[in-house]
């Protein structure tokens, strides 16, 4: 691009001519939807932009052969089919759309609630089949009924604000949603999800697809609802275990269900389309002609942004920071994402604010982007939202969350040192880390209310106990009955005979029943298992 010459836009999928509007009033655009996948790596070269759907894929290649390319906007949510870190790595911003079809998957989800609680596609296939069966197909009223919503996310609040206007009772589950944000919106926020189960007429799940929500409503859930309820899925295949729906529904337990998406999709031979009161669409959450609109408007508009070298409120990829700034807080970012997760899993229920002390060197320059890793760390895979350096604050703030920021030129122990502090159900929490040596390997050296060394692996465990003769070796011998090698374990306590702490790297995962027999000892308070990614 020579100085005088206007960026350059290569539009390679279909978006809203609003979008492509808006970019030629600053930009050169040129609409190119005949480029092949295998075409690519020639044709990008000398474009600023490139915008694309899902159907190109933006690889390492593609991205190594741009040489002028400076933002790649996905005109939708999902970015799986662009190699993120190869962009980071060469300085591209990557934008998407995440916000484009919240009314739209909102709107489904209200429509499958009312279609099954009215048979309204039975009663439609039955009638075109040419039968009048008015007696078969009475149904239910949802006012003064009670919605069930697990994950309290954009979505969810935009289906419970629908409900409540049906004039449903509305009740939800999320951890990572405060007490106050509940209230303001008019919503009974329950702190375990059996409460759900036990009250719910209706479910809807609005989960991100994550290792710990797959299967996340499975038998034992359904067991623990109201015969008869009614369960929808608007969200990701396999929230809803097919297999446990499959019981529910056989047995009554279940009196109906909607799905828009499936674990395998399309969902061929699927024993639950056989069912008459499940209502299925085939993945149209986000099929509408205004959502599709919205995508390529907000998506020209991100890429707008970055060429005109303006704040990128989507981008997925690290937000700008100056190099002397980046330099020193890069080696953190990894160490402040674990300590997100380590405190949200340790906590004994919801965490509604969080005090962040940066001690050390660290305190002369500007923590901003830790405290949004640190977010990253707590809500990346627990709430609805892809969660990424941009907009982790935003979610923390949409959900009442609050932090402070404080700095501390001396450190006592360590050259630097990060340390958070919250509030659980049993009083102050505190996790702390810090990083050793010039490759900056993380160490944990608080955790609960005690001074713990240890570096982190991708399996770790933690228990806080009575601190008796004993308790090591009995940890050890469960884990070793069931073939689970401790990698590095450290303890810690702050008096004899009070309570410690462990805390133990191992080679692979703890199954739920083995944490189940170490939290049946009497001298364990507190045992919990994480993967780190």
């Amino acid at each position: 691009m020579t100085k005088n010459s206007k960026p350059r836009v290569l539009v390679k999928e279909k978006i809203a001519d609003s979008g492509i509007d808006l970019l030629r009033q600053e930009f050169d655009v040129d609409v190119r939807l005949d480029i092949e996948q295998d075409q690519l790596v020639e044709a990008i070269k000398g474009y600023n932009a490139i915008i694309i759907r899902s159907a190109t894929r933006m690889t390492a290649g593609v991205i190594e052969a741009a040489d002028a390319l400076k933002v790649i906007g996905r005109a939708g949510i999902g970015v799986d089919n662009v190699d993120i870190k190869a962009a980071t790595k060469k300085g591209v911003i990557v934008a998407n759309a995440p916000q484009s079809n919240i009314v739209a998957a909102a709107e489904h989800t209200i429509g499958l609630l009312l279609a099954q609680s009215r048979n309204i596609a039975q009663a439609n296939a039955s009638l075109k089949a040419g039968k009048w069966e008015r007696s078969s197909f009475g149904g239910v009223e949802l006012a003064d009924k009670v919605l069930g919503v697990i994950g309290f996310g954009r979505i969810g609040v935009l289906v419970a604000q629908r409900a409540q206007g049906l004039k449903m009772k509305v009740i939800a589950f999320d951890p990572y949603v405060s007490a106050a944000r509940f209230e303001e919106l008019g919503v009974d926020g329950v702190e375990n999800v059996d409460d759900l189960y036990a009250r719910a007429d209706f479910i809807t799940v609005h989960l991100p697809k994550s290792p710990e929500t797959a299967g996340f409503v499975d038998e034992a859930a359904f067991a623990r609802m109201k015969d008869g309820v009614r369960v929808v899925n608007c969200a990701r295949g396999g929230i809803i275990k097919e297999a446990a729906l499959l019981e529910a529904l056989k047995s009554g337990k279940c009196a109906g269900a909607a799905l828009d998406v499936f674990e395998a999709e399309p969902p061929a031979g699927n024993p639950l389309l056989e069912f008459d009161n499940l209502i299925a669409t085939p993945h149209l959450g986000a099929s509408t002609v205004e959502a599709q609109d919205r995508a390529g408007t907000i998506i020209a508009e991100q890429v707008a942004a970055a060429l005109g070298d303006r704040f990128v409120s989507n981008a997925v990829n690290i937000a700008p920071v100056s190099p002397e700034e980046m330099n020193v807080v890069r080696p953190f970012l990894p160490l402040v994402e674990k300590l997100g997760r380590l405190i949200v899993e340790i906590a004994d229920g919801p965490l509604e604010k969080f005090d962040i002390t940066y001690q050390g060197a660290l305190a002369d320059y500007n923590t901003k982007l830790l405290t949004v890793a640190f977010f990253k760390g707590a809500f990346e895979g627990r709430v609805e939202d892809t969660v990424n350096y941009v907009n982790a604050e935003s979610i923390a703030e949409e959900r009442g969350i609050q932090v402070t920021e404080s700095r501390n030129r001396k450190a006592a122990d360590f050259t630097n040192m990060i340390t958070v502090v919250s509030v659980d159900k049993r009083g102050e929490l505190t996790v702390g880390g810090t990083t050793i040596g010039p490759k900056h390997r993380p160490r944990f050296v608080k955790i609960y209310r005690h001074d713990i060394d240890i570096e982190p692996g991708q399996y770790m465990a933690f228990f806080r106990y009575d601190d008796v003769p004993g308790m090591i070796g009995k940890v050890g011998t469960i884990l070793g009955g069931r073939g689970i090698n401790i990698a590095n374990m450290n303890v810690g306590r702050k008096k004899m005979g009070g309570k410690a702490v462990m805390s133990v790297t191992l080679d692979k995962p703890i199954p739920a029943e083995v944490l189940d027999e170490i939290r049946s000892q009497p001298e364990f308070d507190d045992v919990t298992f994480i993967t780190f990614p």
